[in-house]
């Protein structure tokens, strides 16, 4: 299982939220690129990169400094935020990304997920943002009516294979992950599942681990990095160790 350090950007500068508001970011640092290279330095395979500004929006607003992470440290990062049209999604990969999240796209710009996996396969996976079981979307503003699984089930009848759930209700509290959310989400897709949401310490990861699910290759952890509450090293070997295979970060 990888580990995804991530990168919230808002206003040109790393935040963290929780549950989302907007309203309640707190300042980690001033640029974005900063803590790229901690967590780089720190043992970082890949990182979890997202466009706050772009998420409100509908359109990337941060690329410039998600194009000077990519250049300096040449590690394989995902991003999400305004990811809604066919352009965006190029420009993102202009920038260096190596892998595109739809979020509010996918579920509301029709033709938009098969386009995008037409020209782009695996470098596209699925943002499922999720508040009392159903979706939410942009950038975790509006609530839809959309039902998890069976939102699961009508993303990959269109060629979704790839998915990254977060429990938006523990996002940012440090209070420990979703792991019935996690385990529910695991058993409906049929490819990959990356997890986020609420991990405030190691054993939140163990927890994690300790799920034996196939499909669940990757966790995302921000808040408990910047707190440091644990090191992107000791995160690391406590979901490698729980690893049959070597994982590739974003393959």
């Amino acid at each position: 299982m990888i580990l995804l350090p991530a990168i919230d950007i808002l206003e040109g500068r790393a935040v963290r939220l929780v549950r989302g508001e907007f309203e309640r970011p707190t300042l980690y640092d001033g640029d974005p690129l900063a803590a790229a290279r901690r967590f780089a330095a720190d043992g970082a395979r890949a990182l979890h990169v997202v466009d706050l500004d772009g998420a409100r929006a509908g359109e990337p607003r941060n690329l410039e400094h998600v194009r000077r992470i990519c250049a300096e440290l040449e590690l394989p990062v995902q991003l999400g935020g305004g990811m809604r049209s066919l352009e965006a999604i190029r420009q993102a990969f202009a920038a260096g990304v190596g892998r595109v999240l739809l979020g509010t796209g996918a579920i509301r710009t029709e033709g938009l997920l098969e386009r995008a996996l037409a020209e782009h396969g695996e470098r596209i996976a699925v943002a499922l943002d999720v508040r009392a079981g159903r979706l939410a979307a942009a950038g975790w503003l509006e609530q839809t009516e959309l039902e998890l699984e069976a939102a699961i089930e009508a993303l990959q009848a269109r060629g979704a294979e790839r998915f990254v759930y977060s429990s938006i209700e523990r996002d940012g509290t440090l209070s420990g992950p979703d792991l019935e959310g996690a385990r529910r989400v695991a058993r409906a897709v049929r490819g990959e599942l990356i997890y986020s949401g609420g991990i405030g310490g190691l054993d939140d990861l163990r927890r994690l681990v300790e799920l034996g699910e196939e499909r669940l290759r990757a966790v995302i952890v921000g808040k408990a990095l910047y707190e440091g509450r644990f090191t992107v090293g000791e995160a690391r070997r406590v979901l490698e160790a729980g690893s049959t295979r070597s994982e590739a970060p974003l393959s």
